[in-house]
């Protein structure tokens, strides 16, 4: 454990002390008081902080009754619960905590879950509205009480009654409101559901990509077949890498498809619901909450493997490596695109885990195993060659999809670009930068390629004048990014403009402190504005770093020798 991750549990510990003792009444904790129940409390809460749910629940469970005098108790355990996927030890006790009146949010909504998933629907409805009417510093909760508490009543209004109570959802919510409205048609069988789900999925504001799954389940469900091939098409040619519309083709090219989404079941609705939930709550690194909500979404309807990849996908944020693999070779068995998914985030995590062989050897196994490779898995494959250094072999699937696609297909760019690296790293300059030209030819407003192209330039003591212009481009174009700031202040220094060069690459090196090639070029523009002390300070720098190429370390050694 690193200091900086000591020194917060430690902050979290006393800031739970602190609460513990200011919530509980002591003459209440006889039962509670002694170190070791103290330690468990902190222990569970700190473990379920860190996302390590088994550890935080065989803390908690030995503290049943604490909830008496410490509310925060009973929504801490019923976290751990939820997480663990023990859905009927938590019904059990959120309805030991109604009995006692110590119901709380979280409490009374594992309920009404419970109810909804055995189409109790008056029952879930109860609890529902209980928690609408309780008030909740967060706003989701907020979100997710009305909605839930609405979907369950559209079991016994008209579709206009729901419409109005869908219309009345708070404004911030807007995109919700869209998504509400499109499966609110789709749930009464409108006949301007069809409306509905393309004014959503062809929104130029917002991503709404995903969504696109459901209108054609939508339209297969109605028997539009020829209509959904369309959707299904277009779809794809915007979002080729979306992974749930990507396993629909080929589900439905195969005639497999997998009825895993109703409208008209309110329990798949509200599963959605709870998942964008959770969505919102991952982007904000909320990751607790949001498994949270993913476990009830699981719940509701446990067929839908779109809410196991945000699972994995968290998992993989907090570096709990081993349970997002679990979770990813779950995933992989439900067709070819979750296959070649779950093998890419697999590999990730074997890199990560510093396995670099295993990685290449799995995603290697997984590519050949393919039955169709289009291009994006091809690039997929090659890039992941490249950012591993297998360059020759990278080149072979680059140049095999550029057979594949005009100049004008979306990929064209990229691989022309990847190609070019993989070019410049094996010393083949001319063809690397015939690649990258063509790159820029085809996008021209790549920030990135016309860095890589400009700094090489620069590198080479050739087309320095043009290298600056470009590099201007690219700094307009990504703002503050180091690289790009350090290559334009490089260009300076070659064109003997220090003073300028000097106050970009003070900006790269406070932006990339680590980086020996930027505290290089420091150093270098340091010295040739007469502040030799302090060349010297970021050369020494440099050789104090990890990873430094041996050519750098070397001539690094020469200028605290002799200077430039």
């Amino acid at each position: 454990m690193n200091i900086s991750k000591l020194a917060l549990k430690l902050i979290l510990t006393i800031f739970f002390v602190t609460i513990f003792f200011s919530t509980t009444q002591a003459k209440s904790l006889d039962k509670y008081n002694d170190g070791k129940n103290i330690a468990n409390y902190f222990s569970g809460v700190l473990l379920l902080n860190d996302n390590q749910y088994r550890q935080s629940y065989e803390y908690l469970k030995k503290l049943d009754g604490l909830e008496e005098n410490h509310p925060n108790y009973s929504s801490k355990y019923l976290y751990s619960l939820i997480n663990l996927s023990k859905f009927n030890e938590a019904f059990s006790y959120s309805k030991k905590l109604e009995k006692r009146k110590l119901d709380s949010f979280e409490s009374d909504l594992i309920i009404g879950i419970y109810y909804l998933k055995n189409e109790n629907f008056e029952l879930a409805q109860k609890y529902f509205n209980k928690i609408k009417n309780k008030k909740s510093q967060f706003i989701l909760n907020s979100f997710v009480s009305n909605s839930l508490s609405n979907w369950v009543s559209f079991k016994k209004i008209s579709f206009d009654q729901a419409k109005t109570k869908v219309d009345l959802i708070d404004n911030r919510f807007e995109n919700l409101k869209k998504i509400q409205s499109a499966f609110l048609h789709c749930y009464y069988q409108s006949d301007k559901t069809d409306i509905f789900f393309k004014k959503l999925t062809s929104s130029e504001k917002t991503d709404f990509s995903r969504y696109n799954y459901f209108y054609i389940n939508y339209l297969i469900n109605s028997d539009q077949i020829y209509e959904a091939k369309k959707v299904l098409s277009s779809s794809l040619e915007l979002y080729p890498r979306n992974i749930l519309l990507n396993q629909y083709k080929l589900d439905f090219s195969n005639n497999k498809l997998k009825k895993n989404f109703n409208c008209q079941k309110i329990s798949h609705v509200i599963a959605e619901i709870l998942y964008i939930t959770a969505n919102a709550l991952s982007s904000q690194s909320i990751y607790s909450f949001s498994n949270f909500y993913l476990n009830l979404a699981k719940y509701l309807n446990s067929d839908f493997k779109s809410f196991d990849a945000l699972l994995a996908e968290n998992f993989y944020k907090i570096k709990n490596y081993k349970t997002a693999k679990k979770i990813y070779n779950k995933i992989k068995n439900e067709g070819s695109a979750y296959l070649w998914y779950a093998a890419k985030q697999n590999a990730k995590i074997l890199i990560k885990e510093e396995k670099k062989d295993s990685a290449l050897k799995l995603i290697t196994a997984t590519f050949e195993k393919l039955l169709s490779k289009g291009p994006y898995e091809m690039f997929d494959y090659a890039e992941f060659l490249k950012n591993n250094d297998q360059f020759e072999k990278s080149i072979k699937y680059y140049s095999k999809i550029i057979k594949t696609i005009n100049k004008d297909h979306p990929l064209y760019p990229e691989v022309t670009d990847g190609r070019g690296i993989a070019y410049e790293r094996i010393g083949e300059w001319d063809k690397a930068e015939k690649d990258f030209l063509n790159s820029l030819d085809s996008n021209p407003n790549q920030a990135y390629v016309i860095n890589y192209l400009a700094y090489s330039w620069i590198e080479k003591g050739i087309n320095i004048e043009q290298s600056l212009e470009m590099l201007k481009k690219a700094n307009n174009l990504k703002s503050n990014d180091p690289y790009i700031i350090d290559s334009l202040g490089w260009a300076l220094y070659k064109l003997k403009k220090y003073k300028e060069s000097k106050n970009y690459l003070q900006m790269a090196v406070q932006l990339m402190p680590a980086d020996p090639i930027v505290s290089d070029h420091y150093g270098d523009v340091l010295w040739m504005n007469g502040k030799k002390i302090e060349a010297r300070y970021y050369w020494s720098h440099v050789l104090s770093l990890k990873d430094v190429e041996k050519d750098l370390k070397n001539n690094v050694k020469n200028k605290l020798m002799s200077g430039l």
